[in-house]
C-alpha cells in the first residue's frame, strides 16, 4: 500500500521528535553510511542468505529513502533555526502524514466494503429447481405478463415467504416488479 519513501517518512517522524540539531546529524550520517553499505551489499557476489535475512534490493531502497528524509528535516531545521525537530511544525511532512493517514482509511474502507460482499456472496442461495410441467407453464406464463424471468419471479416469491407459527409457508398478495 505504501512506498518505501511512505514508510520511512513515518518512521523518521516518528523517531525525530525532539531530536537537536546534532542528533539529527548524526541519523543523517548513519543512514548515510548505511546507505553506502547496502549499495555495497549489492554490488557483490551473492552469497547464501538466511531465511531471516530481508531482500537486498529492498534494504537498500529504504535506506535511499532514509537517507534523504534525514537530510530533508536536518535541511529543514537548518532552515527554519530549529533547535528542535517539532512534526507539527513540518509542513510537508504534516501534509505527507495526512496523505497516508487519507490513504489508510481509504484503503480499510474499500476491505471492509470487500469483506462485506465476501460474506454477502457466503450468504446467497443459488438453485436449481425441478418443476412439474403444469406449475413451469404457469410460472413462465407470470413472468412473461410481468417482464420478468422466471428466476426473478421465484425470487420475489421467496423473498415474501413466511412461515406461520403452524410452520405452514405463506404469502400475502403482492405486485411483481
Amino acid at each position: 500500500m505504501w512506498s518505501a519513501e511512505d514508510v520511512v517518512r513515518a518512521s523518521v517522524r516518528r523517531q525525530s521528535e525532539g531530536l537537536s540539531v546534532a542528533q539529527v546529524a548524526d541519523k543523517v550520517a548513519e543512514a548515510q553510511r548505511r546507505e553506502r553499505e547496502t549499495r555495497h551489499q549489492l554490488n557483490s557476489p551473492a552469497v547464501d542468505r538466511g531465511p531471516y535475512d530481508s531482500d537486498p534490493e529492498d534494504l537498500a531502497e529504504q535506506w535511499v529513502a532514509r537517507h534523504a528524509e534525514w537530510r530533508r528535516v536536518a535541511d529543514l531545521m537548518d532552515a527554519q533555526g530549529w533547535p528542535v525537530y517539532s512534526p507539527e511544525q513540518d509542513v510537508q511532512g504534516s501534509a505527507w502524514a495526512r496523505e497516508r493517514d487519507a490513504q489508510r482509511e481509504g484503503a480499510l474502507a474499500r476491505r471492509a466494503e470487500w469483506q462485506m460482499e465476501q460474506q454477502d456472496a457466503r450468504d446467497e442461495l443459488k438453485a436449481q429447481v425441478w418443476l412439474s410441467a403444469d406449475v413451469s407453464r404457469r410460472l413462465r406464463a407470470i413472468a412473461a405478463r410481468t417482464g420478468l424471468e422466471p428466476e426473478q419471479v421465484l425470487a420475489q416469491l421467496a423473498d415474501r415467504v413466511r412461515m406461520n407459527d403452524d410452520g405452514v409457508l405463506a404469502v400475502d398478495a403482492f405486485t411483481l416488479h
